[in-house]
């Protein structure tokens, strides 16, 4: 694999870096700004409405720039956001560097994915994605954690000047080993990729992927307080049961995209259901140190179990011309899914039952997701049948 596949992945690492550490930061966040620990929740969602937005919007917008040129405006913006966290004086300036960094998250591995794929031969192209999306995991299983332990040690800024540094590294290695377009690729017309959006198996698709991500982020979001005012962890004990979730998030992975691959349509549904079965369990595991440990990597797996088939789903109902922008607004739907998440889940902690509550009814939110998928599966056996 050339290395230019590997800077890829360094830029993606530090994405998913920045996306999900704010969840190991948000009791420091919220002492040191004077907010509430729901309303640090909403940086998460803040984020996540960010990719939900600029995924589309920059896609089209640089539909027509070099691919190369492209990874580093993305990588800039990117870069640029984090220092302006490090240094924002408040919590409103924070919310809107979080979000000026988000704006670069969906498209850039959406342009990275057709980087990848260009740059090996057509039956190494899925390795290549699967290299280049290696840096998000190893974000989740390796970058959270070390975020998180950083932000204890020196404050959470410390962490965002960490991540910025990433981004600077990614921009060198980005610019020393990505090669130039041989050729400059003609975008097809936009009617033909917007048409694919009006196809309701793709609308479908795209809501069961928010549904399904939308219970894990109602808990992921506030894990830090959940294992330690439920389990009775310090908040040094964070770190490392953060890397037992990614090291479920990595098996997960794994096991969905295999399962995919194989029978695509018992994925979809299996996977669905084995995540809401495992929220309802944590919901009593979280108040166990024992089963706080078993019940995060559980997650973890069981999360990202759906990733491939949600992912395969709508690339599936999509085909053709409208693949890109479906792609990229399947990213941006991930982040939907996240951004609903964190606010049903601070929702809950302010204005419900509590804190203990909000894995029970997370869970909900996949039920629904797995009754969508059920329906889907449903219209398209009939449809074949008329057919």
């Amino acid at each position: 694999m050339p290395l230019a596949l590997y800077a890829l992945t360094v830029g993606a690492f530090g994405i998913g870096v920045t996306e999900f550490v704010i969840m190991g930061l948000l009791l420091q966040v919220s002492a040191d700004l004077g907010v509430s620990i729901p309303q640090a929740g909403l940086l998460m969602t803040g984020y996540a409405l960010g990719v939900f937005v600029g995924a589309p919007i920059l896609t089209i917008a640089t539909r027509r720039l070099p691919r190369k040129t492209t990874l580093l405006v993305l990588m800039a913006i990117f870069t640029v956001g984090n220092v302006a966290a490090a240094l924002a004086p408040n919590y409103g300036l924070l919310m809107v560097a979080r979000i000026v960094t988000a704006l670069a998250h969906g498209t850039f591995f959406g342009v990275g994915s057709m980087v990848a794929m260009s740059l090996v031969a057509p039956e190494r192209k899925a390795s290549a994605i699967a290299i280049m999306f290696t840096g998000l995991t190893l974000a989740t299983l390796l970058g959270v954690p070390f975020g998180s332990w950083l932000g204890l040690a020196f404050g959470w800024r410390s962490t965002f000047w960490a991540v910025g540094a990433i981004g600077l590294v990614a921009l060198v290695v980005l610019t020393v080993l990505v090669p130039r377009d041989k050729v400059a690729a003609e975008p097809g017309p936009l009617r033909e990729e917007f048409a694919v959006l009006a196809r309701p198996q793709v609308q479908m698709g795209l809501l069961m992927t928010v549904l399904g991500f939308g219970g894990v982020f109602a808990v992921f979001t506030y894990i830090q307080p959940i294992l330690t005012q439920l389990a009775g962890f310090s908040k040094e004990a964070v770190s490392p049961i953060l890397l037992v979730f990614g090291a479920g998030l990595v098996g997960g992975n794994l096991v969905g995209g295999r399962w995919a691959d194989k029978a695509l349509a018992p994925a979809l549904l299996g996977s669905l259901g084995l995540l809401t079965l495992v929220l309802v369990a944590s919901a009593f595991g979280f108040h166990d140190r024992g089963g706080a440990v078993v019940a995060a990597f559980a997650l973890g797996a069981a999360a990202f179990a759906t990733v491939a088939p949600l992912q395969m789903r709508v690339l599936q109902q999509a085909g053709g011309a409208g693949q890109g922008l479906a792609s990229s607004l399947n990213i941006a739907a991930f982040n939907l899914g996240n951004a609903f998440g964190a606010w049903l889940g601070g929702a809950v902690i302010a204005h419900g039952p509590g804190l203990s509550a909000v894995p029970l009814i997370a869970a909900a939110v996949p039920l629904s997701a797995l009754g969508l998928a059920a329906l889907s599966l449903s219209i398209e056996r009939r449809e074949l049948k008329a057919a």
